[in-house]
């Protein structure tokens, strides 16, 4: 169970490291805490689970990944869990949902987000999740994104 010191830690780090030497040391001295403790209480929240990982989190607007698409399919409920963990496996695919549907207009239970640099690419993405998912799908379809409303990462107050 995460401490008062544990959620002003998280709280301190949510956003990224500092881009210094020693990160966890200038983490450490604006919590007041010392460094082995910092990075005792970040390694038993990523061992709870409670933190998943920590590392770098690229832009990929900035890398040239400009395309974006939900990608929306219609399985049978029965095998939209093992399905959702093959397409979920996929190194493009960066999120992948089992949802409920909203019969009749929106047949759709697994959602994946696919990137690319052209709408191409994207598209030939959503090819091979449809060649994956094989005769299991009755129907997809794609939700290219537009435009950015708001971009951040979950965030939890100290």
């Amino acid at each position: 169970m995460a401490d008062d010191t544990d959620r002003r830690l998280l709280a301190a780090v949510q956003a990224g490291l500092p881009l210094v030497r020693e990160p966890y040391r200038a983490v450490a001295e604006r919590l007041g805490l010392d460094k082995a403790d910092v990075m005792a209480r970040l390694e038993r929240l990523l061992a709870s689970g409670a933190v998943r990982r920590i590392g770098a989190v690229p832009n990929h607007y900035r890398l040239g990944l400009v395309h974006n698409g939900m990608t929306v399919w219609d399985v049978a409920d029965a095998e939209v869990d093992r399905l959702g963990a093959a397409v979920g496996a996929l190194d493009f695919v960066t999120h992948c949902y089992r949802r409920p549907r909203a019969l009749p207009l929106w047949p759709y239970n697994l959602f994946a987000m696919v990137h690319g640099r052209t709408e191409g690419e994207i598209d030939d993405k959503r090819s091979v999740i449809a060649c994956l998912l094989g005769d299991d799908c009755r129907t997809s379809d794609m939700l290219p994104s537009t435009r950015i409303l708001k971009k951040t990462g979950l965030r939890i107050g100290a």
